[in-house]
């Protein structure tokens, strides 16, 4: 559905986006992650067509971001880090008002609004001044100006920023609601957020591509040994006996527990999964395991390892497998917020965001 080649960004001699390439199919929840500064707004901006490639192209159903923005951005809705809202507008005013700079047909607005409002669970607002709705509702606003016209795909940067955990768990519901229907991109540098929602990852530093799998593959792929602990009703060197006889294992740690117990820190082999054998080992010896447990790479260890280098280290992918990448300059990235500049209002945001859409000839003033 969209297809990333070769695109480079360049402010003055810095370089934001570099010689980034990746594909979007449909029917999943990708999750852009990176650090601040790694050029993930940027390369979203760049998607909608809010900013200009210095090099390279965005192509959305085969169509070109920048030739053809019309036709491509029929299928993209887009929620901005600071969505285009009017403070000053209810909620409804202010939805009426992104239908007609979508070009929605007026007879089919109400109807369309009203789908909207209650799949993001803003119909009791409606008539609210946005200004006074908490940072949540906010949120859920502009994803609803979002999701007006239905397009296929639904591109999110930072969508649960500067929310509270409970408003966090809303948006996350609806992410996963809207993903039944349309695919989704979603740009976070909160690790839980996107193991949680995401079925799909595409780590980027530095402006350039590092990994891209699911999550569940990156921790393997790029995991170290996982560590088994135990804990039994025995002796340390009991624990440490019975360990021995059992094959796959690195290394064994074992010290005193309390009340009676041992406890025992075991690195696998990579690739084993040893956790049955000492079941069976201590079954046989007749002596009761407590605790059971496995600790094994996470999302985090993955981000941190791939993005706290000096250089780009080697991109993963399941598709390519590993590649080296061309070390990095140590130029600082500049801030996202710099795309804040090119954004402006509230009502230039959205009708950029839906510029050659169209508007119905006999739509109606608000």
């Amino acid at each position: 559905m969209i297809e990333v080649r070769n695109l480079v960004k360049k402010y003055g001699d810095h370089l934001a986006v570099d010689h980034l390439s990746f594909q979007i199919e449909a029917g999943r929840i990708y999750g852009f992650l990176g650090p601040n500064g790694a050029g993930k707004s940027t390369t979203m901006n760049i998607m909608t067509g809010y900013l200009g490639a210095t090099e390279g192209e965005v192509l959305i159903d085969g169509h070109d971001i920048l030739k053809e923005p019309e036709e491509a951005k029929r299928h993209i809705g887009y929620l901005p880090e600071q969505p285009p809202l009017y403070m000053d507008m209810t909620v409804r005013e202010y939805l009426e008002f992104a239908a007609e700079l979508k070009g929605l047909k007026k007879k089919q607005r109400s109807g369309e609004i009203e789908e909207v409002e209650k799949m993001v669970r803003i119909k009791d607002v409606e008539h609210r001044l946005i200004k006074n709705l908490s940072k949540g509702y906010r949120q859920r606003v502009g994803l609803a100006q979002a999701v007006l016209g239905f397009p296929e795909i639904i591109i999110l940067d930072e969508p649960s920023v500067g929310l509270d955990p409970k408003q966090i768990i809303e948006i996350r519901e609806l992410i996963r609601k809207l993903a039944k229907n349309h695919t989704v991109i979603l740009s976070s540098h909160i690790l839980a957020e996107v193991r949680e929602v995401c079925d799909y990852i595409m780590i980027i530093s530095k402006g350039k591509l590092v990994a891209s799998d699911t999550p569940e593959n990156l921790e393997r792929m790029l995991g170290q040994n996982n560590i088994v602990e135990i804990e039994a009703k025995t002796t340390p060197a009991e624990v440490r006996r019975i360990l021995k006889n059992v094959p796959g294992i690195e290394r064994i740690e074992t010290q005193a527990g309390v009340d009676g117990t041992a406890r025992g820190m075991v690195r696998e082999k990579k690739g084993e999964d040893i956790r049955e054998s000492i079941f069976r080992a201590f079954a046989a010896a007749g002596i009761p395991l407590m605790t059971l447990k496995v600790s094994g790479t996470t999302l985090e260890d993955v981000f941190m390892e791939l993005t706290q280098r000096d250089t780009v280290p080697a991109a993963f992918s399941k598709d390519t497998g590993w590649k080296e990448l061309i070390p990095q300059t140590e130029e600082t990235e500049a801030p996202e917020t710099a795309d804040a500049e090119e954004v402006g209002t509230a009502e230039a945001d959205i009708k950029e965001m839906t510029a050659g859409k169209g508007e119905e000839q006999d739509a109606g003033n608000l």
